[in-house]
């Protein structure tokens, strides 16, 4: 009886052990095969990106023109709706609100063509973010063979004012639906793919599809360069909310990635459009590569993505949701929708994305309200930034005009120390000098530094503020590009084919600047060659940086020079007396108690020290 039950135990053990294992061998089959789909999806975009395929426009132009004669049934499709729905004609269907219009072509149930509504391009014409013929938007997956949604028509299922149900049937119980809607006011186009019945036509092994999304991006503004600067592709991980970008300033790169996506978006300057996925995408490849200036079709890039998309191929009945964004990069807009898509402007790190983000864009909205005038509104957010910023420009001044009138002491310490070799005690002196007046020699130049988070702040904020966009101001027509008086018919290079106005004035209100602060100056504090790269390089400098740039931002460095010119000529003729503050220095000079060193001024005397100890024993060896 033992012997029997021994028997039993150990023949269901060793099914156990055949279950477990046969589990176990599917699970890593299935993962292979995942794997390998992955491979393979990741090899098609760098194939795209290389040139070894077709581009979006001539592959949508093949697709269409695919017909039975082309392509044999039995060769083909193994389905006899699929036959079919590879020798349909192409139909086209259209939903529309305030803000959006979308044509869908039924071929790939893709969007086909999508114009942003109330904006237009710098030419004037209608802006048309998808174009027709220059999208591919394909799923790629697996039934009893591989098979592309770009090659097969859907055929209308449902249509009603705001929604429309494409559908591709497999069997008479079987069939994969494309559900677009758009709502009212919304820039938001949601899209679902809804399976039925699939669960016997989808390959369970694979558990997903490929998603292929390719765009030939549209030149929408005037500037080629600045264009291409802000335009490239981001997308947003699912795990820690990060946002990233690949493509700017780069004619071409690429990305692979293994943590799960959120959403991608194809950005443009001022417009954007992004796939978000509810589920994410597990894995894939994003690309993006930029086109010369002169494209005959007029496109700035193009960008794709090769994504993995999960599907629960055990099921009767389910759902995988999407959603599009097509619109402007308006920071309020994109942040109303709570997926981090106001994190693609790109308005810096996180020191000056705060100040853009918390300080400059409230503001700047503020004074919209009240203010049709871009021009104006500039100038008011300008006048407040200096105000804000007043008291580090007074201790900047102040402690200038300390150094200033110090300047006879320091006259008498460079006659006292003339050589070469007395430059150590030279710098000792002068040091001194300044520790026993209460001057700090590092007082100027804080202030100074304290301010650069605005400015560049503000350096980042113009070109990529979609409020300047096409908002003309005095000669210039708009405020987001270059202005220009002058077009030469050809390209300087580094400098461009125009003269920027702006940027030629804001370069003259800087040489003046320039001019007025080293003039304020002690010669002891000019190092050699410092005048002529302050008051002559630096501003020709900023005039071929500037002169393809947004004339809002020269015309914000220009009042900026110009007010702070006004500032500094006020405290210098009402404020700041500087006899009196040279009788409060030699009072602190000629005071008995002795001022407490700095750690610099310590350092400095030891430096001195190990000088003098080296220049002795270097005398004896003589």
């Amino acid at each position: 009886m033992n012997e029997k039950r021994s028997s039993v135990v150990g023949f269901a053990l060793i099914g156990i052990i055949m279950l477990v294992f046969t589990w176990y061998n599917t699970k890593q089959v299935e993962k292979r095969q995942q794997e390998a789909m992955v491979r393979d999806s990741l090899a098609t975009a760098a194939a795209l990106e290389r040139g070894e395929l077709q581009e979006p426009a001539a592959a949508a132009a093949d697709t269409a023109a695919v017909d039975a004669e082309a392509i044999p049934d039995e060769e083909a499709y193994r389905h006899a709706y699929l036959q079919e729905a590879s020798r349909a004609e192409t139909d086209y269907f259209t939903l529309e609100n305030d803000k959006l219009r979308v044509r869908i072509s039924s071929l790939g149930a893709q969007p086909y063509e999508v114009q942003v509504k109330d904006y237009y391009t710098y030419d004037s014409s209608d802006l048309i973010l998808i174009r027709p013929d220059k999208s591919l938007f394909d799923l790629e997956m697996n039934t009893d063979q591989w098979l592309n949604t770009s090659d097969l028509h859907f055929r209308l299922a449902e249509s009603t004012d705001s929604t429309l149900t494409l559908r591709l049937q497999f069997e008479d119980n079987a069939w994969m639906d494309a559900v677009y809607s758009l709502a009212s006011d919304s820039y938001m186009l949601g899209y679902q793919l809804h399976f039925v019945g699939m669960d016997q036509v989808l390959d369970r092994r694979t558990g997903q599809l490929n998603l292929k999304w390719v765009v030939d991006v549209p030149r929408l503004e005037k500037g080629y360069q600045n264009e291409r600067n802000y335009s490239g592709v981001a997308y947003k991980y699912m795990a820690n909310n990060e946002v990233k970008s690949l493509g700017k300033r780069r004619d071409s790169s690429e990305e692979s990635f293994n943590s799960t996506l959120r959403w991608v978006g194809f950005q443009q300057q001022f417009f954007s459009a992004i796939l978000v996925a509810e589920n994410g995408f597990p894995a894939g490849k994003l690309v993006n590569q930029f086109y010369p200036e002169n494209q005959e079709d007029g496109s700035l890039m193009q960008s794709g993505a090769n994504l993995s998309v999960a599907l629960d191929t055990r099921s009767t009945d389910f759902t995988v949701p999407f959603r599009f964004y097509f619109g402007p990069n308006h920071f309020y807009t994109l942040k109303g929708y709570d997926e981090g898509f106001e994190k693609i402007i790109p308005l810096g790190g996180r020191v000056i994305g705060t100040i853009s983000r918390f300080v400059i864009i409230p503001t700047f909205n503020w004074l919209s309200k009240f203010i049709r005038s871009y021009g104006l509104i500039i100038l008011l957010l300008t006048i407040l930034i200096k105000l804000v910023i007043s008291p580090l420009t007074w201790q900047s001044y102040t402690s200038s005009a300390k150094m200033r009138v110090l300047k006879p002491e320091i006259d008498k310490i460079n006659e006292k120390y003339p050589r070469q070799e007395d430059a150590m005690k030279k710098q000792q002196a002068t040091m001194d000098l300044y520790r026993r007046a209460g001057v700090s020699m590092w007082g100027g130049c804080l202030p100074i530094l304290l301010q650069f988070p605005i400015l560049w702040a503000m350096f980042r904020f113009f070109p990529a503020s979609i409020e300047l966009r096409q908002q003309g101001f005095l000669w210039c027509h708009d405020l987001s590009a270059y202005d220009s008086i002058l077009d030469f018919g050809f390209k300087i290079p580094l400098y461009g084919d125009h003269i920027s106005l702006f940027a030629l004035l804001m370069g003259v209100s800087m040489w003046g600047y320039s001019k007025m602060t080293m003039s304020q100056q002690p010669s002891t504090q000019t190092m050699p060659g410092m005048e002529f790269m302050q008051v002559w390089l630096m501003p020709i400098m900023m005039i071929f940086i500037c002169n393809n740039l947004s004339a809002g931002l020269s015309y914000y460095y220009l009042l900026s020079n110009i007010i702070t010119i006004g500032q500094n000529w006020a405290i210098r003729k009402w404020f700041v007396d500087e006899d009196k503050i040279y009788a409060k220095l030699q009072k602190k000079a000629n005071s008995k108690e002795p001022p407490k060193k700095s750690k610099f001024q310590q350092r400095l005397e030891a430096a001195y020290k190990a000088q003098q100890e080296q220049q002795k024993q270097q005398y004896k060896k003589k």
